[in-house]
């Protein structure tokens, strides 16, 4: 299996407000951005578009580390939330829907056939590729045409 690194960060300009996300995929001596701006959207939703985009860029099941600088998107995953939230129909306990239904969903489909190691990195530090994300995601709220974010 060929092994890349997907680098993600989302922004938001208010929350709700415009968004973006910026990615940055690692291949050998490849690199490759991706990045996109939506309507309306919280910074939660784009961490998770991040992910998605970045995922949904790979052609054939990979070796995969992703980093993100979100807590919510990597404790979600490795502490088994999300699990736990789509195994009690999308419930967080027995009063309150999970958000982010939508991406969850779509973030655990492009996962299968992956393996995937999830690293937290600390937002605004000292990791090259976190930061260059972070250049994306809001460059792209300020330069991209902006898509409607359609949350379940």
């Amino acid at each position: 299996m060929k092994e890349v690194e997907i680098y993600t960060d989302g922004a938001c300009s208010g929350n709700p407000g415009p968004g973006g996300y910026g990615t940055v995929l690692k291949y050998g001596i490849y690199e490759k951005e991706l990045y996109g701006a939506y309507d309306n959207t919280t910074n939660n939703r784009m961490e998770l578009m991040a992910v998605i985009k970045g995922l949904e860029s790979l052609k054939e099941p990979c070796l995969v580390t992703v980093y993100s600088d979100s807590k919510y998107v990597v404790d979600a995953i490795t502490k088994g939330w999300v699990t736990r939230w789509r195994a009690k129909g999308w419930m967080r306990n027995s009063k309150e829907r999970a958000k982010n239904i939508d991406l969850w969903q779509r973030l655990l489909q492009l996962a299968e056939g992956h393996q995937i190691r999830w690293v937290w990195v600390k937002g605004h530090a000292d990791n090259e590729y976190n930061n260059r994300c972070d250049r994306l995601a809001v460059d792209a709220i300020k330069n991209c045409p902006r898509q409607p974010d359609n949350p379940l």
